[in-house]
């Protein structure tokens, strides 16, 4: 789908912000660049929709070189998700999100019924928002709109940079989550950056690591964590695996709830799909989580339930409570 041959990028002042780059993006994947600041990765990501222009080398979309396409005709098939959405604070949401079905041209109710179809996709009631302003909107609602507005005309392609880097830890999980479900629904080509391994290792079909312009590594998730090409990557990767990746899953430690409950005001709810080391954070401010997936409370864990764990672990017996 996309791809780049022997590509440079290096500014008047000598700075040598990507040097000569190889792969190929797969159609339907997606695909993660991450690497230390100052590593190319958004220099490599703003090439491909044109915004930063080529030293040396092609990019391809489609076999077809992007210098070879029209401006508007290129970005108007690239959706584009920044960490500051930006969104027009004087327009509507529904007004925000069909800007390009609206440059070009879809009918009217085509636009309505995909704006209320995206909407409900990441759980805002269209209802409730497609009136609402920008500036009524927390951040993490904002920035819902923003990857809904980059996925309204139906791009081929979604460029994603750190989207999620500003927003607190809560709401960038879900987001994340939120992520994950549009692309296994929709499959979308997708670019993401982010400097954060832990978000890369939870979203990515396969993981680009960048250092100094260069490309260090290209793998799965698992390829990375099992066969790192060298210390850098090891030490990148090694230090930022989740719970998941290390074999601990939050259902291995929680206990399952057997009725619909309310979650009580100490508590505190997180996704299953929660990191442990994060849900360890967690568990560091309050006593007890709740444990939600699909929208449903599954489970409980608190502080006594992993320490139970891990005896049971360091044991090789059942251990159980109470005495």
């Amino acid at each position: 789908m996309i791809r780049f041959e022997n590509v440079s990028k290096k500014y008047p002042d000598g700075t040598k912000a990507v040097h000569s780059v190889n792969m190929d993006i797969k159609q339907g994947e997606f695909f993660v660049i991450i690497g230390p600041s100052g590593s190319g990765k958004t220099t490599l990501l703003k090439m491909i929709n044109r915004l930063i222009p080529l030293t040396e080398g092609t990019i391809f979309i489609n076999d077809k070189k992007i210098s070879e396409y029209n401006i508007h005709e290129l970005r108007w098939n690239i959706g584009y998700v920044l960490q500051q959405i930006a969104l027009f604070p004087h327009m509507t949401i529904e007004e925000n999100i069909s800007i390009v079905p609206e440059l070009k041209k879809w009918a009217r109710k085509k636009t309505k019924e995909n704006v209320m179809e995206l909407l409900q996709m990441v759980g805002l009631d269209p209802d409730t928002y497609l009136q609402r302003k920008p500036m009524e909107l927390s951040g993490g609602q904002q920035q819902r709109i923003g990857v809904i507005r980059a996925l309204a005309a139906d791009p081929k392609i979604v460029l994603m940079d750190e989207p999620f880097s500003a927003l607190d830890p809560i709401s960038r999980e879900k987001l994340q989550d939120d992520i994950k479900e549009i692309q296994n629904s929709i499959k979308k080509t997708t670019v993401f950056v982010t400097h954060d391994m832990e978000e890369a290792l939870k979203l990515a079909d396969r993981i680009c690591i960048m250092k100094n312009g260069e490309i260090v590594q290209i793998g799965t998730p698992q390829e990375l964590i099992d066969n790192p090409a060298n210390k850098f990557v090891e030490s990148f990767v090694g230090t930022h695996q989740t719970g998941l990746q290390k074999g601990i899953k939050l259902e291995d430690v929680m206990d399952s709830i057997q009725e619909e409950i309310l979650p009580p005001s100490p508590s505190h709810v997180i996704s299953i799909s929660t990191s442990f080391e994060d849900m360890l954070e967690h568990l560091t401010k309050k006593e007890k989580l709740i444990i939600e997936k699909d929208g449903t409370y599954v489970g409980t864990i608190n502080r006594q339930m992993i320490i139970q764990y891990f005896a049971n672990k360091l044991d090789g017996n059942q251990i159980t409570g109470g005495k």
